[in-house]
C-alpha cells in the first residue's frame, strides 16, 4: 500500500483520461485537478492550504464538487472497479457483496448528519459501504453515528440496482435483521440476504467468511490522512472522499 502522495503516472492517467471522454479544449488541466484532489485525500491538508504550483485551490475544489454532483466521479469509481475485477480474471460486475458500517469521530466544526454511537461512545457520523469479494467499495453513505445500522442500508442497495446486474447475494451481520431485511422481501426480487455473524461466544474481531473484506477496506482507509477522522462538513462530502479513496487504491495497482 503506497504511504504517501505521489502525482498520477502517465499509465494512470491514460486510464482515468479514457474513463472521463473528455475531447473539448479546457482551460484547465483535468489531469493537475484530479492530482490536486488526490494530494488532499493522501495528505489531510485543508483546502484553503492546498499548495499547488498550478492551480488554485478553488478550481480544485469546484470539480470535486461538480463531479461529487454530477454523477462523474461514481462513473469513474465503477470503471475503475470492473477493470480491477478483469485484471484479477473476475467477470466486470459481482454477484456477492458485502455491506457493513464504521463508526469515526467527527472534528467539532462538523455539526450536520452528526450524533453519538452508543454501542461505541463515538460521537460523530458513520460510514457506510457495499463492497465487493475483492473489497472494491460500489456504494457508500455516510449518515449520522446515531441512526442504526439497517435504517440506512437501503440507500446502498438502490445506488447499485441497475448497474449491477449480477448482484444475487448481501451479506450482512445482525443488525440487519429487521428493517433492511423487511425491505429487500417488500423491494426486490430474486436478491437474497445472508447473516453471516461471529459467534456469541467469542470477544473481539473474528473473520467471518467474505464479509471480513469489509473490515480491511475500513483498514486501507487509514492510508489517507482525510479519512483518520470525518472532517467534512457535509454528509455528501464525505461519501466522496470514501469513492476517491478506494479510486487512489486502483490506481496504485496499475
Amino acid at each position: 500500500m503506497q504511504t504517501q502522495f505521489t502525482e498520477l503516472t502517465d499509465t494512470q492517467w491514460q486510464v482515468i483520461e479514457e474513463i472521463l471522454n473528455e475531447h473539448r479544449k479546457r482551460k484547465h488541466n483535468l489531469r493537475e485537478i484530479i492530482n490536486g484532489i488526490l494530494e488532499i485525500l493522501r495528505t489531510g491538508t485543508q483546502w484553503r492550504n492546498l499548495n499547488h504550483p498550478k492551480l488554485s485551490w478553488q478550481i480544485i475544489y469546484y470539480y470535486f464538487r461538480k463531479w461529487s454532483v454530477n454523477g462523474t466521479l461514481s462513473r469513474i469509481n465503477s470503471e475503475l472497479n470492473k477493470k480491477e475485477r478483469q485484471r484479477q480474471s473476475k467477470q466486470k460486475t459481482p454477484s456477492l457483496l458485502c455491506i457493513d458500517s464504521q463508526s469515526v469521530k467527527s472534528v467539532p466544526f462538523s455539526v450536520e448528519d452528526k450524533g453519538i454511537d452508543g454501542n461505541k461512545y463515538v460521537n460523530g457520523r458513520k460510514r457506510h459501504i457495499i463492497v465487493d469479494t475483492l473489497g472494491l467499495i460500489w456504494g457508500v453513505v455516510v449518515h449520522a453515528a446515531d441512526i442504526h445500522d439497517g435504517v440506512k442500508a437501503h440507500l446502498l442497495v438502490e445506488h447499485c440496482i441497475g448497474y449491477l446486474e449480477r448482484m444475487r447475494k448481501i451479506l450482512v451481520d445482525d443488525a440487519y435483521k429487521k428493517v433492511f431485511y423487511s425491505w429487500v422481501q417488500d423491494n426486490i426480487i430474486g436478491l437474497e440476504v445472508e447473516f453471516a455473524s461471529k459467534p456469541p461466544t467469542n470477544k473481539g474481531f473474528v473473520p467471518v467468511k467474505w464479509r471480513w473484506v469489509n473490515e480491511r477496506t475500513f483498514g486501507w482507509l487509514n492510508f489517507f490522512r482525510r479519512h483518520s477522522k470525518d472532517y467534512e462538513k457535509t454528509a455528501k462530502s464525505a461519501e466522496a472522499w470514501l469513492l476517491w479513496a478506494n479510486c487512489q487504491i486502483i490506481l496504485n495497482r496499475l
